[in-house]
């Protein structure tokens, strides 16, 4: 007798709510997270807040080649266990937890030779440079947990946990609250280390959440420790899980290439431009995080359920997650309209920083819609194993157009930072019409070859 597979058989509602939910809550903590160690910095100087800045994007960037990863393991262990094909689920887990320790060195190799290069390419100078440098060579250290981490997640994903991530998230944030002050201020034997701290407080949770993710990554029973280490790579797995990653790597890569593009053409309005970006970067993070847990609903079941040819269930899980997904960007249009200002001014009263950085979250709020229509389909192509055209819509919206547009805006009419706002508004429209077209006529093709 075959085991159950709740994502086959449980009511689509009930499932969105019970992986989305706890997803969004654990993302809500990531994001608070980061909004401490914000407004921590933000007490140093508001060029710290723009190093902070500039650091985030180039350590994105850095972390975007290994996403596409994690979402081919949740796809590919998902459409294994779709299959109730459990010792094929268990070859995926382990080529992708060694294919995410591949990437981990050779990121960190790569980024320690090249990190100063990238921030004066993106605009950083003077002490906005230094404060950087300084911050992300620590971040640094951080990146093999933060990667392993991220593949003994896609696994939990792959089986409907998100539970387990949410519940690290929420320590992470505490721990984050009590080190951060700690470690910049000094406290007895402790010395005061300013900026530097913020980033060892990073990398000290980073470990502990490794630590929980690989014990909550050996009870699922799909990975044994000692097999790993003793087990040779298995080519096919690593062919499928990379083909399944390019992909949707390129197309991280891109965004966070494009949010470089985006921070250099910003950086010519000057610092303080540079920092309301960040701040509202930060603002737009906390009102699209429940729509972000919608797209780990959306892996999770359209993956196991194309494994089982369940196309009728897949129709019911995009239709059900953009409904949710509209009606959530509608609320945060309007929580933005009305409590945006304070939320900005929380990290800094700068007038002008304050400035820029509401018109930035309004014009943002109205992008919500396009945003959420993006982040489902490219859910639902990663998880029918269609990722082909992902990459490609993100080279359109993250890199030609806006290079086309900021130049236009900067370079050739000289006009002010608020038709920056207004191209990325088109180009989202844009982009997001399109793939909400393209994955319909995606799955009748993979229906009618099934």
């Amino acid at each position: 007798m075959k085991p159950t597979n709740n994502l086959l058989t449980k009511d689509i509602k009930k499932l969105i709510f019970q992986i989305a939910i706890p997803s969004s809550i654990g993302m809500f903590f990531n994001t608070m997270y980061n909004v401490v160690d914000t407004f921590y910095i933000g007490q140093i100087s508001t060029e710290a807040i723009s190093a902070l800045t500039y650091s985030f994007m180039v350590f994105f960037m850095l972390l975007s080649v290994s996403f596409g990863l994690s979402s081919a393991i949740t796809a590919y262990v998902g459409g294994a266990l779709g299959k109730h094909k459990k010792n094929m689920a268990r070859i995926y887990v382990s080529n992708g937890i060694s294919l995410f320790m591949l990437i981990a060195f050779v990121l960190l190799l790569i980024s320690f030779i090249l990190l100063e290069y990238i921030f004066v390419s993106m605009g950083a100078s003077g002490k906005v440079l230094d404060y950087a440098l300084e911050y992300t060579y620590i971040i640094l250290l951080g990146i093999f947990p933060m990667l392993m981490g991220l593949g003994a997640n896609a696994v939990l994903i792959s089986i409907g946990d998100t539970k387990s991530y949410r519940n690290i998230l929420i320590l992470g944030f505490v721990l984050n609250l009590i080190l951060d002050p700690l470690f910049i201020y000094g406290f007895y034997f402790i010395p005061a280390l300013g900026l530097s701290g913020v980033a060892l407080a990073t990398v000290l949770i980073q470990y502990v959440t490794l630590t929980y993710m690989l014990y909550k990554l050996y009870k699922t029973r799909l990975f044994d420790g000692v097999r790993f280490f003793k087990s040779t790579p298995n080519m096919q797995a690593y062919k499928h899980l990379m083909k399944q990653a390019i992909p949707t790597s390129i197309n991280m890569f891109l965004g966070s290439l494009g949010s470089m593009i985006t921070m250099y053409f910003v950086s010519t309005y000057g610092f303080k431009a540079v920092a309301a970006f960040g701040i509202g970067y930060r603002v737009e993070q906390i009102i699209l995080l429940p729509m972000l847990g919608l797209n780990t609903a959306v892996i999770a079941i359209v993956s196991n359920n194309f494994g089982a040819k369940n196309f009728n269930r897949i129709d019911e899980v995009i239709h059900t997650a953009l409904k949710y997904g509209y009606i959530m960007s509608a609320i945060g249009v309007v929580l933005i309209a009305l409590f945006g200002k304070y939320m900005i001014m929380v990290f800094d009263t700068d007038t002008q920083v304050v400035d820029i950085a509401y018109i930035y979250i309004i014009f943002e709020s109205f992008m919500f819609f396009s945003f959420i229509t993006l982040f489902i389909s490219t859910s639902t192509l990663q998880g029918i194993k269609n990722p082909f055209m992902i990459p490609y819509i993100s080279f359109y919206r993250q890199i030609f157009m806006p290079v086309v547009f900021f130049y236009i805006v900067v370079n050739v009419f000289d006009l002010p930072i608020i038709y920056l706002w207004i191209s990325m508004f088109l180009i989202i429209s844009s982009a997001a019409i399109f793939i909400k077209y393209y994955v319909k006529k995606q799955l009748k093709l993979a229906r009618n070859k099934s």
